[in-house]
């Protein structure tokens, strides 16, 4: 009898789709959501790593420009005002409020450091804004996706149950195919969830980074333009 339900339960398919396929509606409609959730998360992972290398290449490009030791209204000119790297709106911002405070007579209107710094702030805050464009998804997998892949489980495990009492049968070749239908939920859930874990936390880190370059730039820049308004 043991070596018939062995061999029975050889017999079944046990492949990925064999799996869906078998699965409850419920079950599916679980995987199918686990998967596109995985898709989703890689599609901005690489997405987010072409941008960042980009926004750091761009951050050093613009360094070098700004302390050549060419005077900055010719930088300015140079790049215009609506420029397209990150650091260079950055500038842009305090260059075109430095601009601003400056009265028909040549004279500085009151207030122009602060101002000129809120500006500054204001475009990092947008620079840091689009770079986090993303994650917050990535997050929401990381967290949810486990439990997602759970639901799909335990709602398997208890259609297989119902199966069971259904044809009054336990042997192995009526229980493993519903038990690895519902453990296959889980295993998409942490697919998922994992990858997403481990590259929203380098990321994040990454755009910290990059953000923080932004604001030293800032407080430099600003440095610089403090100097002009004491002279």
């Amino acid at each position: 009898m043991e070596t018939d339900t062995l061999a029975l339960a050889q017999q079944i398919d046990f492949s990925f789709l064999a799996l869906f396929l078998r699965a409850t509606l419920i079950v599916k409609l679980v995987m199918l959501l686990l998967i596109a959730a995985s898709i989703w998360s890689w599609a901005i992972i690489v997405t987010k790593f072409i941008q960042y290398r980009r926004a750091r290449a761009a951050s050093r490009a613009f360094d070098e420009a700004f302390w050549s030791g060419n005077p900055l209204d010719e930088l300015f000119e140079a790049i215009g005002p609506t420029p397209e790297g990150s650091a260079e709106r950055v500038f842009a911002a305090g260059m075109l409020e430095w601009r601003r405070s400056h009265r028909a007579d040549g004279g500085l209107i009151a207030g122009a450091q602060s101002r000129i710094d809120r500006s500054m702030d204001v475009a990092i805050a947008k620079e840091a804004e689009e770079l986090n464009r993303g994650l917050s998804f990535l997050a929401t997998v990381a967290s949810s996706a486990p439990f997602i892949g759970l639901f799909g489980t335990v709602w398997g495990i208890m259609h297989s149950f119902i199966e069971i009492a259904q044809q009054q049968n336990t042997n192995l070749a009526v229980v493993a195919p519903g038990i690895a239908e519902a453990l296959f939920a889980t295993g998409l859930g942490l697919l998922a969830a994992i990858p997403a874990l481990i590259f929203y936390n380098k990321l994040t880190a990454d755009s910290d980074a990059i953000v923080a370059g932004w604001e030293a730039f800032a407080d430099e820049f600003s440095t610089i333009l403090s100097r002009q308004l004491d002279l």
